[in-house]
């Protein structure tokens, strides 16, 4: 078996002083690694099925979420940053660590009801998952579940997050 932990590089005062960032670009960076990595995401969210999509936040997200979308059948819905959807879309800002952001979803992404997954590469404070949930359940869609890749717990982004079902394949303090 593959120690994900191996292929996590950290990199002190990074997006600003005092944050340590957890950089996925050397888990990705080799085939078999990724290819682990999209297994253990896909079989940490089988017992969540059924799921009509895969929501996503802009842009590590999206890394993730597309092959995961393809291994489990689902569709993908992004999440993006404003101004970078062509039509109608609803929004909902919230905080960062570090800051405040803005994430939209276009208006007619979901089916009423739909049944959604909300996958990203990191859960920290929680606020973007939070936010993207928000948007589902705002637009008639049901959140059953949101997974990660890395988790910071120290961060107790967990207790922020509506949804019960929450899963992670790496965590740290």
């Amino acid at each position: 078996m593959i120690d994900l932990n191996k292929h996590i590089r950290t990199i002190k005062d990074f997006p600003v002083p005092g944050i340590l960032f957890y950089d996925i670009t050397t888990l990705i960076r080799e085939g078999v690694v990724f290819t682990e990595t999209i297994n253990r995401l896909a079989d940490s969210v089988e017992s969540f099925k059924p799921f009509d999509a895969i929501v996503a936040p802009e842009s590590r997200g999206f890394i993730f979420a597309a092959p995961l979308a393809m291994r489990l059948n689902a569709g993908l819905i992004p999440i993006r940053k404003p101004g970078k959807l062509p039509c109608k879309t609803v929004s909902k800002s919230y905080d960062l660590e570090y800051g405040t952001n803005t994430v939209q979803m276009d208006i007619d992404a979901l089916k009423n009801g739909g049944r959604v997954l909300i996958v990203d590469d990191l859960l920290a404070t929680g606020g973007t998952v939070e936010a993207c949930r928000s948007l589902v359940e705002e637009n008639g869609g049901q959140v059953v579940a949101a997974a990660f890749v890395l988790e910071l717990t120290s961060l107790k982004g967990r207790e922020k997050i509506k949804t019960k079902n929450i899963v992670s394949i790496l965590q740290y303090e």
